[in-house]
């Protein structure tokens, strides 16, 4: 008999790895994830911040919600080894990696400096080439998912009418990045097929933190750059994350699902 819709999407006996599990976006993908049945790991150099998040997890999901927080620096190989030795000692292999760890500058084309582009990089592309490549082993033995977050400007340029001056500038590093991890996520979708992984990216647009939320004349332009006149919430991610890491996206990999309210289609 064919399993349920239910069935499919439960995450149960199964351990996910979130980059940034405890900030804007990387809240929800968390949520998703434990109210799957996941066992998650909120990974990030502010520890603490994810020790909250956990706590918050459990709240939000009740006694049955598994969440811990481990310390861990993306841009460091060594933080990364140092993370994944006291990950597989207390947890065992990872069934689902999301790489959604961020942060980086503001920065227009004429502010953005050779240091803000390297740790851009670095941070965006670079640390998901690193972990993808530390946490290989524990997903050829799970025959895992790896969902890495991207962005619609790493598919599409974004319009200099809306990003006048540094304040909501928006950096060339970052679509760059962002393309690259779009890129990648396809090279391994085809080159890691053979151990039965699963490889998608997701890209959001747009989703701006509630600071900037509060500039209502920038978000006003911003909000009229897709049909549904309207940034996304945190909790719209929700559903593509249940479909892209749990059995119900099975026969999907290689793919970028926009999350964008139609954006790109203009």
């Amino acid at each position: 008999m064919n399993r349920t819709l239910h069935q499919m999407l439960n995450l149960e006996g199964r351990t996910a790895l979130i980059t940034g599990g405890a900030g804007y976006l990387g809240s929800a993908i968390s949520e998703t994830l434990v109210e799957l049945g996941a066992r998650v790991i909120l990974a990030s150099r502010d520890v603490e911040k994810c020790r909250m998040k956990c706590q918050e997890l459990e709240a939000f999901a009740g006694a049955s919600a598994r969440a811990f927080a481990l310390e861990l620096d993306v841009m460091k190989r060594d933080s990364v080894d140092a993370f994944l030795a006291k990950q597989r000692s207390e947890f065992g292999n990872i069934d689902i990696l999301v790489n959604n760890a961020w942060s980086g500058n503001k920065n227009s084309w004429e502010s953005i400096s050779q240091e803000d582009w390297d740790y851009d990089i670095d941070m965006s592309l670079n640390s998901v080439f690193r972990l993808t490549k530390a946490v290989f082993p524990d997903l050829v033995a799970t025959r895992g998912v790896i969902l890495n977050i991207a962005s619609m400007y790493g598919h599409i340029g974004p319009d200099y009418r809306i990003y006048d001056g540094k304040q909501f500038a928006n950096p060339p590093s970052y679509g760059a990045a962002k393309a690259g991890v779009i890129q990648f996520t396809k090279y391994l979708a085809s080159f890691l097929s053979p151990h039965g992984i699963r490889v998608n990216s997701l890209s959001p647009g747009a989703f701006p933190h509630p600071p900037t939320q509060q500039h209502t004349e920038f978000m006003e332009k911003l909000s009229s750059k897709n049909p549904l006149n309207r940034i996304g919430q945190p909790e719209e991610l929700k559903g593509a994350v249940a479909l892209l890491c749990s059995d119900a996206g099975s026969y999907i990999t290689g793919q970028n699902l926009c999350v964008d309210g139609g954006w790109a289609i203009w």
